[in-house]
């Protein structure tokens, strides 16, 4: 078969041989590196990856074909990040310094800060507003290297504003380039005239949000908290998800340990986010089950809060591990993937190579997407990030830059930063 664009003089990353499972235990970061390696694309998908020699063997170079020799570059999947709320409106500096000055999360959140101040701002805004808003963000996400986003809804907590973000969702999905799964998060809080009877707001979330909002979403999220939603009616709204066809995600165990992690596994959700309190039990369950572990050590860091979640432990128990930005207006108001992956390193006690996993391959899993994305192999999409490194340990290494030289998503080379 011809190929329609030829990649040469690469250290090609493939991670191959884990579409069909993710990585774990002694098996993450294993990247499957072809120190001088080439990749072939054809019609948007990956025709041939290997040594040059293995490629030409295998393809058709003609007149036609684009060579680009990547003088010795890290060539990887692009990056996927699989926790993120990109849709929303305004943003919340003016809680920067509560958070300065000690002020918990959870305190700024029954005042009416926090999520619920997000939600005033998004209720406020068009489809219009929402779409111009995130596009920008999504523009610095693919210029990071990220081709894949999860984009959650959750600030609108009422049926009009839950169902306007995922309408900006799918407009951003046609309109940009950056590829994005919708999650319904309509139970992100409780608002404030439910405070008194958050029983009332679950029943509205199950009889008339899910019906409409299954239809423009791949999965349903819950946060599962204390002073939020309870393992009880988180069972609930995920049981009435999975009716209607959607796969299940979960905030779980971020503020305490309230057993999110295990209801996670015993519902079959895709994956379990946060985990910063999750207990020997919640490891347990994570690690004999398939749910991933989507780890978000950028909350961690800029909520000050001293605790990440303990990925070492997890790591040797067996529980497959994710990395994700949770890009958000509060508690994570960052784009960039790469910075996560230093926090990754320096916090979370993971290599350079397992960052590197946890944000291709298992990340691509955390979405059931790794058939298509997350590594590079015959047949999968061509979205490619070439670093300015020539290594995978100098991305967490040199940190708070960006080192993107080259992004192509579905073979198309949308960034290119030649002038480094």
């Amino acid at each position: 078969m011809k190929a329609q664009l030829l990649l040469v003089n690469g250290r090609v990353a493939t991670l191959k041989g884990f579409s069909s499972k993710p990585q774990r235990g002694s098996d993450l970061g294993k990247l499957g590196i072809v120190p001088d390696g080439a990749v072939a694309v054809t019609e948007g998908n990956i025709l041939a990856v290997g040594s040059l020699a293995e490629v030409l063997a295998q393809v058709d170079i003609t007149p036609e074909t684009k060579v680009e020799d990547v003088g010795g570059r890290l060539v990887t999947p692009g990056l996927v990040d699989p926790h993120t709320h990109v849709v929303h409106y305004g943003s919340r500096e003016q809680e920067y310094e509560l958070r300065l000055k000690g002020t918990p999360y959870i305190e700024i959140l029954k005042a009416g800060g926090g999520i619920l101040r997000s939600v005033q701002h998004t209720r406020q805004a068009s489809v219009a507003d929402l779409v111009s808003q995130s596009a920008k963000s999504l523009r610095r996400m693919l210029e990071f290297g990220v081709t894949t986003v999860e984009a959650k809804t959750g600030y609108g907590l009422d049926t009009e504003n839950e169902l306007k973000q995922l309408e900006a969702i799918q407009v951003l999905g046609i309109s940009q380039p950056v590829r994005l799964v919708p999650t319904f998060l309509g139970a992100h809080a409780i608002p404030a005239q439910y405070k008194q009877n958050s029983d009332a707001f679950v029943d509205l979330v199950i009889q008339e949000m899910l019906p409409q909002a299954a239809k423009l979403s791949r999965f349903c999220d819950v946060f599962c908290e204390d002073h939020v939603f309870s393992v009880d009616q988180s069972r609930r709204i995920l049981l009435a998800a999975k009716k209607l066809g959607l796969g299940l995600k979960l905030h779980a165990d971020e503020l305490a340990p309230t057993g999110g992690a295990q209801l996670a596994v015993e519902l079959g959700a895709v994956s379990a986010d946060h985990l910063l309190c999750v207990d020997s039990q919640g490891i347990e369950a994570l690690a004999d089950s398939n749910t991933i572990a989507v780890l978000l050590p950028g909350t961690s860091f800029n909520l000050m809060t001293g605790r990440y979640a303990p990925a070492k432990e997890m790591l040797e128990r067996g529980v497959a591990i994710a990395l994700s930005t949770d890009y958000n207006p509060g508690s994570c108001p960052t784009e960039n993937l790469q910075l996560i992956m230093t926090l990754g390193c320096l916090k979370l006690g993971l290599t350079p190579a397992q960052v590197l996993a946890a944000v291709t391959i298992n990340a691509a899993h955390a979405l059931e997407l790794a058939d298509k994305i997350g590594s590079l192999e015959p047949g999968k999409a061509a979205d490619i990030t070439i670093f300015d490194a020539d290594n995978e340990a100098y991305l967490p290494y040199h940190f708070g830059i960006n080192h993107v030289w080259k992004v192509f998503v579905s073979g198309r080379e949308l960034i290119s930063r030649t002038n480094l």
